[in-house]
């Protein structure tokens, strides 16, 4: 029934017991679920990942924070992995402002180079913008390829309408659920329920009632809940339709 469009289940943090919580998100309701790559070896393990369970597809690329390294012939690597019948997006890709390296000028020229890939290959892609707001909108407004969702948003609802003005969905994870984040309760209220994903973006952001616990994709209810809570929708509906949504966007049948 749910979908979690954005999870790292081959984190390290996993490492323990991968297997069983893997299993259990079926009995949790997750239907589906996107892992996501956030460099050339956990793009490679996102793969296997996908290989080897029937409800989890695939996303490779290379997160902001990990492109300080990157070769021209990475970009070859990523459009071979590509091919693979489960992978459905390039990502994760942006910038990352929180920390200073690598620069920022290494940061957008690799975004931008990620952004060509994906359009070169016509599949969609998924963004990761941390403190880097106005740069993202500029870079993808400059390569003008719109196929994308805005993973894990943290923008005020001024960016969520450019964004959605140009065709882009937008995927909230579990910080709605906390205390101190009105701007994201805000933006989940506005966006359409048609152009929303849900996400754990799993290890990290577990949601209320588990916060300070490891996360994983079987919380992405807690997120569903309360998106629908503040939509005044019952949780049901909105994880159809985001279900729906994230299949689409994907191409999964």
């Amino acid at each position: 029934m749910y979908f979690d469009t954005h999870t790292h289940l081959d984190d390290e943090k996993f490492d323990p017991d991968r297997e069983l919580v893997i299993e259990n998100l079926k009995k949790e309701g997750v239907s589906l679920a996107v892992n996501v790559g956030a460099d050339l070896t956990s793009s490679k393990n996102s793969i296997a990942l996908a290989e080897q369970y029937d409800f989890i597809y695939a996303a490779v690329g290379v997160h902001p924070n990990e492109v300080g390294e990157m070769q021209d012939e990475d970009l070859e690597t990523l459009a071979d992995m590509a091919k693979h019948e489960k992978v459905v997006a390039i990502g994760e890709i942006g910038l990352d402002y929180h920390y200073d390296e690598p620069g920022r000028d290494v940061q957008k020229l690799w975004f931008e180079k990620q952004l060509h890939l994906a359009q070169a290959l016509n599949m969609p892609f998924i963004v990761h913008d941390r403190d880097a707001h106005q740069d993202t909108l500029e870079l993808l407004k400059k390569v003008g390829y719109y196929n994308g969702v805005m993973h894990c948003f943290s923008g005020s609802c001024e960016m969520a309408k450019i964004l959605l003005d140009l065709g882009f969905y937008i995927s909230i994870a579990g910080q709605v659920t906390f205390k101190n984040a009105p701007k994201v309760k805000e933006v989940a209220k506005m966006v359409p329920a048609d152009r929303l994903f849900i996400e754990t973006d799993s290890p990290y952001l577990t949601p209320e009632p588990h916060r300070g616990e490891r996360n994983n994709s079987a919380n992405v209810k807690f997120t569903c809940a309360k998106i629908a809570e503040l939509k005044g929708i019952c949780a049901e509906e909105l994880a159809k339709v985001t279900l729906e949504n994230g299949k689409k966007f994907y191409g999964i049948r």
